[in-house]
Formats: structure tokens, sequence, C-alpha cells
């Protein structure tokens, strides 16, 4: 009796233990920002248009990243109250040589709602490079000169939905020509996984 006392003891520590490192490996992943981008000012080789009677927002997104679902969300809630004010181009990359329409995902689906938006299939991640991005979610805002005003993402963590810096930043940008920072973290994945070939609708 007392050594089967003693396994089931042993055996709960040891699933404490686990669902205890598991916990703190999952906070840590979503509190772990990803590669910031480098871009300055728009770039010249841009096949993108850059509106020049109001700022311009672009979002590069991979289409099978679940971080990227909460991007969406907060674009959403961000253009509810400025949607006017700024044009928006959602990029989501595809790799080259993959099926027709990989890219048209829940997640390209869920963007191309939100009124105002328009969505871009990234063939090879050509604008991302040119935008020196590297991670999905990540957000720039341009001026109607194509300078870069903010450069970041627009939410508090991987997969994070609720009140963040970048989007209030943004907010702020938009609607009073300045804001209390112009850079916060990007979190999501790395935008140039490929992933599966053939991925969920």
């Amino acid at each position: 009796m007392l050594k089967s006392t003693s396994s089931l003891i042993i055996l709960g520590l040891a699933w404490l233990f686990l669902v205890t490192a598991g916990l703190g490996f999952t906070l840590n992943y979503e509190a772990t920002p990803g590669v910031a981008a480098t871009a300055s000012d728009w770039p010249v080789a841009s096949h993108l248009q850059l509106a020049t009677n109001k700022a311009t927002l672009l979002v590069m997104a991979h289409p099978q990243c679940p971080c990227t679902r909460a991007t969406i969300e907060e674009l959403n809630n961000l253009l509810a109250s400025c949607q006017d004010k700024v044009q928006v181009n959602v990029l989501f990359w595809k790799p080259k040589g993959y099926p027709k329409n990989w890219e048209q995902t829940a997640l390209w689906r869920a963007a191309a709602a939100i009124p105002g938006v328009k969505v871009v299939t990234d063939e090879g991640g050509v604008e991302a490079h040119r935008f020196h991005a590297s991670t999905s979610g990540q957000v720039f805002l341009f001026n109607p000169t194509g300078k870069l005003i903010f450069s970041g993402g627009i939410t508090a963590g991987r997969g994070h939905i609720g009140d963040n810096a970048g989007r209030d930043a943004i907010v702020s940008l938009l609607t009073t020509g300045k804001a209390e920072r112009q850079k916060t973290f990007v979190y999501g994945c790395s935008l140039f996984n490929q992933g599966s070939r053939n991925p969920s609708p």
C-alpha cells in the first residue's frame, strides 16, 4: 500500500512538472516577438500603389499563421474608427510553384471581408523582401509622400486580441498626426515558412 501511494505521488509530481513546463513554454512563446522589419521609406521598386491623399497601411501575412488571426481581428477593430483615413493592403505570401489559390485560406477570406481592405498575393515574397519584412503580422504605415511613420505589430502577443500599443499608435497617427511611439514588437510566425502545399481551406 505504501509503495502504491509513493508511486502515485511520484506520478502526480511528474505530471505537475510537465504541465508547468508546458505552460511556461507556451507563455514564453506567446510573449516572444518575431524579427522586426528594417524598412525606412516606401521602396521605389515596389509595384504596390502608394496613396497620395491619405496614409497607406500594409500588413504582411502568412496564410497559414495562426498568430495572424489576431492581427486581422485587430486590423478590423482599427479600421472601425478610421477607415476613411487610410488605404489598406494585406499581402499574403505564396511560395513560387505552389498550387493556384494556395494562399486563399480562411485568414485570406477574413481579411478580404473587412471593408476597405484589399488583399494581394505576394508571389515568392517579392514585395515582402522589398519592404524587408520577415514576420507574419508585420504592419507598415506610410504618409502620402512615402515616409514610414509606423512599423511593428498590432497585437500584444502571439494570437492575442485586445488593447495594444501598435493599434493605439496607428489610430493616433491617423486621427491626430502624432503618436507616443512609432515602433512596436511584431508577434507572428516566420513569413517565409513554406508550410503545407495543401493547407486546409
